[in-house]
């Protein structure tokens, strides 16, 4: 059998009607024919939407299909222990040209037994954001179910959410249960669990072009939801040059972000788990034993946990969002 190596994959784009252009313009991928691409799927093992390898000899297979062959080589003893031959991951890039809808993912335990599926919680890097651009998370001031439902009918639910002002840089973690939605002209790196589950609350009164309603989730919601208070949202940290800085550690992903400027050694042996490094800016050369690969902003490495070493060559700097399971 042929040896594993850093993998490279052809992303899925996703007609949106709150998505833009920003993908293809400030990330340069080609979304085709799309006029608003609101999603890049960069790195899916979803069913149905599963990503393809797009360099080496395991070009044209699926994420799912390598999980299956590789196991632990692939995902590390551990992951693979956890989740079998489903990928634990989704990376997407979102580019909101609108409000996304007002929404709230169920967390593992309500998901396997209404769905038998996987929870989501996820986290956003932020990419580009316009001038005085926002998002929401979680709730501005104590709120039951009763008040909840008492705002939609009055169709006020944005005066008790919790609005967060958005700048390249910043990163917001959504753990399961928090009502959450993107604000226009943000684009962002999200990684989230294997999961498409979404309850939508609140869709802004939108209608599609026969004057249509999207489909609402309330009653799946209610219990959904965790009703905390919410007054900072955004996760601090320390950018220092050619140090890994911690962002995010949770029961579902670790992610940390790498400023290279120089030559560097990475040396992942400590983790028992695949690595999953995401160009949010510049771009890099990839080294290691058997690959040379240029990654740019816009794409994903997917490094294997057999594949302990790595070379990043900045060209001539590079904002990288490094990411395995705890």
């Amino acid at each position: 059998m042929n040896e594993l190596y850093p993998m490279k994959f052809t992303p899925l784009f996703r007609e949106k009607v709150w998505g833009g252009q920003r993908i293809g313009k400030v990330l340069g991928l080609d979304s085709g024919p799309l006029e608003n691409c609101g999603e890049a799927w960069i790195l899916s093992g979803v069913e149905g939407a599963e990503t393809l390898v797009a360099n080496g000899f395991l070009a044209g297979n699926d994420l799912n299909e390598l999980a299956e062959v590789y196991m632990g080589d692939l995902l590390g003893d551990d992951v693979y222990d956890r989740f079998g031959d489903a990928f634990p991951l989704l990376v997407k890039f979102i580019d909101s040209n609108d409000w996304l809808s007002v929404q709230v993912h169920p967390d593992d335990a309500l998901a396997r037994r209404r769905h038998h599926a996987n929870g989501k919680s996820e986290m956003w890097y932020v990419v580009d954001a316009v001038p005085g651009a926002e998002l929401i998370s979680g709730f501005a001031r104590q709120t039951d179910r009763e008040n909840l439902l008492y705002h939609l009918r009055e169709d006020s639910l944005a005066s008790i959410l919790h609005k967060e002002s958005v700048a390249a840089g910043d990163v917001f973690f959504t753990p399961a249960g928090r009502i959450h939605a993107i604000g226009p002209g943000v684009l962002l790196a999200e990684i989230q669990q294997t999961s498409d589950l979404t309850y939508r609350i609140y869709d802004w009164n939108r209608t599609d072009e026969k004057g249509r309603s999207r489909e609402l989730h309330t009653e799946l919601a209610l219990d959904a939801l965790d009703f905390q208070v919410i007054t900072d949202a955004k996760t601090a940290y320390t950018l220092r040059e050619n140090v890994t800085a911690s962002l995010i550690r949770s029961p579902q992903f670790s992610t940390g972000m790498l400023y290279a400027t120089k030559a560097l050694r990475k040396d992942y042996a400590e983790l028992d788990s695949f690595v999953v490094l995401i160009a949010v800016e510049g771009h890099f050369h990839l080294l290691t034993e058997s690959v040379k690969l240029d990654v740019k902003a816009g794409e994903v490495v997917l490094l294997p946990n057999l594949v302990r070493i790595a070379g990043i060559i900045p060209q001539p700097s590079a904002r990288i969002l490094e990411v395995y399971v705890s």
